[in-house]
């Protein structure tokens, strides 16, 4: 699995500390989710995926409000930030990290291909805001990399929590 390593650090320290992770998805689609679950004994500290593609599902299932998307757009460290704490209301999880981007084709001046807005939440209040600028290498490249800050995000929050 190409996110192995990655997702058996996060696995351990969560369970280090007795901690539940939830991830809420746009343009990595589960994956982040996926990489988590495909170790043996990821129950113990997965709790729920969402992947909310579209920006009806943004709102329906984690409550991003639609004002918000229609003044910042679906990718903005605004969004990234309601997704988060909608997944952190919406769950059992310690931890939640939310990825919105644009893996390409595609893009505009103000939102170019391979940009991305992270975010990461705890119940303890820790909170950390990532917005990174992959460049158009790819549509694979650009959900890889975000998988890899997504998780790595997650451990930066297990341990500031």
């Amino acid at each position: 699995m190409e996110f192995e390593t990655e997702a058996c650090a996060v696995l351990t320290a969560l369970k280090a500390k007795g901690r539940m992770a939830a991830t809420v998805e746009s343009c990595t689609g589960g994956l982040v989710a996926a990489a988590l679950t495909a170790i043996p004994g990821s129950s113990d500290v997965v709790d729920r995926g969402f992947v909310t593609y579209s920006n009806a599902a943004k709102s329906e299932l984690v409550g991003v409000p639609p004002e918000l998307i229609k003044a910042h757009g679906a990718v903005s460290p605004e969004v990234a930030a309601a997704m988060a704490a909608g997944g952190l209301a919406r769950s059992r999880a310690d931890i939640v990290v939310s990825i919105t981007g644009i893996a390409g084709p595609g893009g505009s001046e103000s939102k170019p291909e391979g940009l991305v807005c992270f975010h990461a939440v705890s119940r303890d209040g820790a909170s950390e805001a990532r917005r990174i600028e992959y460049g158009a290498i790819g549509r694979h490249e650009v959900r890889a990399a975000s998988v890899r800050e997504a998780l790595s995000l997650i451990i930066q929050i297990n341990k500031c929590s």
